[in-house]
């Protein structure tokens, strides 16, 4: 039990490290343009006529590296340093984005797996918390309820490994399309490769920080005999 606690430690403390070299890489790249004097916004827009998309919309969010492809009304939110910015990061992610709506449109299997469990998983994350407290609280009387808790931590970690395969697939199908246009070149795709590879670090970290948690809570179960 103490391993797995170990071991739940020490991917939370890889995750911080990985998140702070990823804001150190995109703060870096954000200073170095791309050719043409294009924003992240008119990547992702070009990005989408190349691929035949035109009922998806580009909009601003506020925030840092708060972008995301909304499947539910089909928005890719840029976020404040991409949306109006030409830059190496700026393009890395708006192409990334895009790729989550070219997923979308041509129905990419793991995406759609994904959006049908967001629900869910949306419920359980809301309860998750309190069933796991009440379950090690009452344990010896009701281990139930710990049992309850960990089917539901399950799904998020399922969740976590499914999102694994459209985030990669997003990265690919960028950088796909920016060493096919003229946005980026050899100097600047390396960098932009640099960004979206770190990206996809914190989420291998994240699943298996998952996967370390959700092992010992099962210890935890399997420990009270």
């Amino acid at each position: 039990m103490i391993g797995a606690y170990f071991i739940g430690i020490l991917f939370m403390v890889a995750g911080l490290i990985i998140g702070g070299v990823l804001r150190s890489k995109f703060k870096k790249y954000s200073e170095i343009p791309v050719n043409g004097g294009l924003t992240g916004k008119d990547i992702a827009e070009r990005m989408l006529a190349e691929n035949g998309i035109y009922d998806v919309q580009v909009i601003s969010v506020g925030g840092q590296l708060t972008d995301h492809y909304n499947p539910m009304n089909k928005t890719i939110n840029l976020s404040e340093g991409v949306y109006n910015v030409c830059s190496i990061a700026a393009a890395a992610v708006a192409a990334h984005e895009t790729g989550h709506a070219v997923q979308h449109a041509r129905q990419y299997s793991w995406l759609q797996m994904r959006s049908k469990m967001v629900p869910v998983v949306s419920i359980s994350s809301q309860w998750l918390t309190w069933v796991l407290l009440a379950g090690i609280l009452l344990i010896n009387s009701y281990p139930q309820i710990l049992l309850a808790g960990i089917v539901m931590f399950a799904l998020t970690t399922l969740f976590s490994f499914i999102t694994l395969p459209v985030e990669i697939d997003a990265s690919r199908r960028a950088i796909a399309w920016l060493q096919g246009s003229s946005v980026a070149g050899t100097m600047e795709m390396s960098k932009a490769k640099d960004a979206l590879n770190w990206a996809g670090y914190t989420y291998v970290v994240a699943a298996l920080g998952s996967l370390a948690t959700l092992l010992y809570y099962v210890m935890i179960y399997m420990s009270r005999r």
